[in-house]
């Protein structure tokens, strides 16, 4: 598993949104020279912008760190089962296969759901690279020479057969040295084979032959059994994708539809504010209305008391 190192201010980059990459990275840049560290600011310009796909790798290496150590640990043990295989052991090859295979699977998701928040479509094109990329960091797993895990920036091919040679754990190389000195041929006087030790010697030939034939045709059926199975994960991985379009695809039509919802409520809404502010006012109105002839009412009674009295008073 790769060791745990602290976060430094590139690093902050990779895990940025991938609009914001270029701006931050010169802004980074100038810091730096205004600080004095002009060589790390040169550093610093010359990090180029990922891709889309070498960005969502990133992001799954930043912000789903579980699930991408489970898929390097699982290419570790594949590493392991090779180096096991090479060096005449028996190794568990299938079922760090089916690790590996069961951890890309994860991953696979978890990008799709990476590139649907931040509104990239998860075409096959694009699972595809994203695929390919984390297949090959698995395989250089935390080697020296390998891709700077979480700083991608470009798309990352499987290793060719001397790289991969390398990613060969060096206790394997030790084994086989020592075998091949072992077997190493002696000089020693020929001396013309005995038909019967000739015939042992050519059974034990074939015997050889076949089995190295059954361990060829063993590898060779684990491989169409890996690529089965990394063509079943694009398969689920395709199917995901198109359902995430499905999704997206209806929640923009809901979201317009409540566009158009709202703003009708809101028209409405006005308008009901205007009627009820005029029925307010026309209240008022009425009120006050109502209010001076209530005060006509009393002034008029006042009057008709006032006037019977200076009648009686005549009378």
């Amino acid at each position: 598993m790769p060791a745990v190192r602290e976060t430094t201010a590139a690093d902050e980059l990779f895990r940025l949104p991938l609009s914001e990459f270029t701006e931050a990275r010169n802004a980074l840049a100038a810091k730096l020279k205004k600080d004095g560290d002009p060589e790390e600011s040169d550093r610093i310009k010359t990090l180029s912008k990922p891709p889309v796909s070498a960005w969502v790798a990133n992001q799954l290496y930043w912000k789903h760190r579980n699930a991408f150590e489970r898929l390097l640990a699982a290419g570790d043990e594949f590493r392991k089962a090779q180096a096991a295989q090479l060096a005449g052991k028996s190794a568990d090859l299938r079922g760090s296969l089916d690790a590996r295979r069961e951890a890309l699977g994860e991953l696979t998701k978890l990008a799709t759901e990476v590139l649907r928040e931040a509104g990239h479509p998860a075409s096959p094109e694009m699972m595809r690279r994203i695929m390919t990329t984390l297949e090959a960091l698995a395989t250089y797993g935390d080697h020296p020479g390998g891709p700077p895990l979480g700083r991608l920036t470009a798309d990352v091919d499987p290793p060719g057969f001397e790289a991969l040679a390398a990613l060969v754990p060096a206790g394997t190389h030790h084994r086989s040295g020592a075998a091949r000195e072992q077997a190493a041929p002696r000089v020693i006087p020929f001396n013309q084979p005995k038909p019967e030790r000739a015939a042992r010697k050519s059974a034990d030939d074939r015997e050889q032959s076949r089995r190295a034939e059954e361990e060829r045709r063993e590898r060779q059926n684990e491989a169409r059994k890996a690529l089965r199975e990394a063509e079943r994960a694009l398969t689920e991985a395709r199917r995901d994708a198109e359902r995430a379009r499905a999704e997206m695809k209806d929640a923009a039509a809901r979201a317009k539809t409540a566009e158009k919802e709202k703003a009708a409520l809101e028209a409405r809404f006005e308008k009901l504010s205007a009627a009820a502010e005029a029925a307010r006012q026309a209240a008022r109105q009425v009120a006050s209305r109502a209010e001076e002839a209530a005060q006509a009412v009393d002034d008029a009674e006042r009057a008709v008391a006032a006037a019977r009295e200076h009648l009686k008073a005549l009378e």
